[in-house]
C-alpha cells in the first residue's frame, strides 16, 4: 500500500505550518515541521533563525541534520504532513504542495508573528526589517540547497498543486489541499 504523505513548502511566511497543522489534524495524520526542528538547532546555537541560515553556507552538517531526519521519516513513516522547504526532494512520492506569497505580504505576516512572540529565535522592529531578512534568507536558502542537492525548492514544476495564500484564508487553502489530495490518491490507486 502506497504511504499516506503530504509534503507542504512554499514561500517564507507563506503558512506552512499552519497549513500543515491544519491538513494533518483534518485528516488524523501526525505531523512534523523542518521549520521547527530548523529554529531549534538555532535556538541552541543562541542565533536567530537568519545567522543559522548563513552558518549553514559554510557548516553542512546543520541542513545535513534537518535533512537525514526528513529522509527517515519518508522511509518509515505513513500519514504524516510535512512542512518543509525539502521534503517532496526527499519523499518523491508524497503530494508534493507549494504555498506561494509575494514578499512584502509575507514581510506583514512574519512580523505579525514577531510582535505577538509566536516566532522563536526571530526577532524585529520593523516590516522593513523583516523584508529584509526575508531576502536574505531566501537568497541564503536557494544558494545551499543549489549547492547541496542541485535543486531549486521554489521550482513549480516539482509540485503537484501550487496555491497563492495572500488572498486565500487558512480554511480555504486547507479545504483546497484536501480536496486535490483526495483527487491524487484515487488517481494513484487507479495506476
Amino acid at each position: 500500500m502506497k504511504k499516506e504523505l503530504i509534503t507542504i513548502a512554499g514561500s517564507l511566511g507563506s503558512g506552512k505550518s499552519s497549513t500543515a497543522k491544519a491538513v494533518a489534524r483534518k485528516l488524523g495524520y501526525k505531523h512534523f515541521s523542518s521549520g521547527d526542528l530548523f529554529r531549534e538547532i538555532a535556538t541552541e546555537r543562541g542565533e536567530s533563525v537568519e545567522a543559522t541560515n548563513i552558518s549553514a553556507e559554510v557548516k553542512k552538517d546543520i541542513d545535513h541534520q534537518v535533512d537525514e531526519r526528513l529522509q527517515t521519516m519518508g522511509k518509515e513513516e505513513n500519514k504524516l504532513v510535512i512542512d518543509s522547504r525539502l521534503a517532496w526532494h526527499w519523499m518523491p512520492d508524497s503530494f508534493k504542495v507549494f504555498l506561494q506569497l509575494d514578499t512584502n505580504s509575507a514581510a506583514d505576516r512574519i512580523f505579525q508573528d514577531v510582535l505577538k512572540k509566536s516566532r522563536v529565535s526571530e526577532h524585529a522592529h520593523s516590516v522593513e526589517d523583516v523584508r529584509a531578512s526575508i531576502e536574505r534568507r531566501f537568497a541564503s536558502e536557494q544558494k545551499r540547497y543549489m549547492s547541496l542537492y542541485g535543486v531549486d525548492p521554489t521550482e513549480r514544476k516539482n509540485f503537484d498543486l501550487v496555491i497563492d495564500t495572500k488572498d486565500n484564508d487558512l480554511d480555504s487553502v486547507v479545504e483546497l489541499i484536501l480536496k486535490e489530495y483526495q483527487l491524487w490518491r484515487e488517481d494513484k490507486a487507479r495506476v
